[in-house]
């Protein structure tokens, strides 16, 4: 009888097999098409996605105390019985490639909790504050068993906006007495959040959070509203000392069940469905473009008439991707 890797890495994932988790992830991100095709193939032979669990986005700038957030509020959720997956995405250097990979440090309890997994993931250089497959390993962390999968962003600032279409609660954490200039937040990521957090907070009675707070909620009120119908509530909390982590977890599962019992949850899940497709297209066409030979030697050529200005780097795009779509993409291994 022969032996069906997918099926086995499949079998010990359902179990909730750390390791096969991490090898997992680990094919889905490689660059290499044959484990890609794995990735994929073991992707397909996971049951369906159910809404039993709950995907939390956590955004905000480098700072602002979002993996000290996490680890507070992952073990405050584990102490109610959950268990807590982090997919923490670090910036890729524009050089290298590589990545710090740091967050894991700053969530010393998480990190030693047998109901925790945390995977640091660089971003490959993908736009919007995620990883190339954060959709994916969001997957594969629930058909592990794990009910709830926190993502949190790289924290560059307003172009954060992925998170938002493949998470079911987006928290944007912020500061008080930091200018809107400072923090790099905009109307853009302030219009995807689900909750609004003012971290380092470590007094109820601290003027500079209680105005903060105050001004956010005015501010908030004339953005337009979620797709839900309604408007990110402005809570306070220091993800250090503790203080408001049992209110924000609290106040994450009543929107939750707020957008069960109006059908908005399930909405939001076919519309990160969709989202999903669009992102394969677009991920599986570069990957195709990129490694078909026959543009190699057409794209040496093009770049030098771009460099002695016989063509503009627009037309030599046209010709480029005119010559993939007559030529075809070469067939996968």
């Amino acid at each position: 009888m022969s032996h069906d890797p997918t099926k086995a890495s499949r079998d010990l994932l359902l179990k909730g097999d750390r390791g096969a988790l991490a090898r997992a992830i680990t094919l889905i991100e490689s660059l290499a098409t044959a484990q890609q095709q794995q990735g994929r193939d073991l992707i397909d032979s996971l049951p369906p996605a159910t809404e039993d669990g709950l995907r939390i986005g956590i955004t905000g700038i480098p700072g602002v105390g979002k993996s000290t957030l996490i680890d507070a509020l992952g073990m405050h959720l584990i102490g109610q019985g959950h268990r807590v997956a982090v997919l923490a995405v670090d910036p890729s250097s524009a050089r290298s490639g590589g990545s710090i990979l740091g967050d894991k440090t700053r969530m010393d309890r998480l990190a030693v909790n047998d109901a925790a997994f945390i995977r640091p993931t660089a971003t490959g250089g993908t736009l919007g504050g995620v990883a190339r497959c954060t959709r994916e390993a969001i997957l594969l962390c629930e058909a592990a068993g794990y009910d709830r999968v926190v993502i949190e962003t790289v924290g560059v600032g307003q172009n954060e906006l992925a998170v938002d279409r493949m998470t079911d609660i987006n928290i944007l954490l912020m500061i008080a007495g930091a200018g809107d200039e400072l923090q790099g937040i905009k109307r853009g990521i302030m219009e995807t959040a689900d909750v609004v957090v003012l971290n380092k907070c470590d007094s109820p009675s601290n003027n500079a959070c209680m105005n903060a707070r105050s001004d956010l909620q005015h501010a908030i009120q004339l953005l337009p509203a979620r797709a839900n119908g309604r408007h990110p509530k402005v809570l306070l909390c220091s993800a250090l000392e503790g203080n408001g982590i049992p209110e924000l977890a609290e106040h994450i599962h009543q929107l939750a069940a707020l957008d069960k019992s109006s059908g908005a949850f399930t909405e939001r899940r076919k519309s990160q469905q969709l989202d999903r497709v669009s992102s394969a297209v677009e991920q599986q066409l570069l990957e195709a473009f990129s490694r078909d030979e026959r543009l190699l030697e057409l794209r040496s050529a093009l770049d030098q008439k771009v460099l002695t200005g016989e063509l503009s780097p627009n037309r030599a795009a046209e010709q480029l991707i005119a010559h993939f779509r007559t030529t075809g993409a070469p067939p996968r291994e």
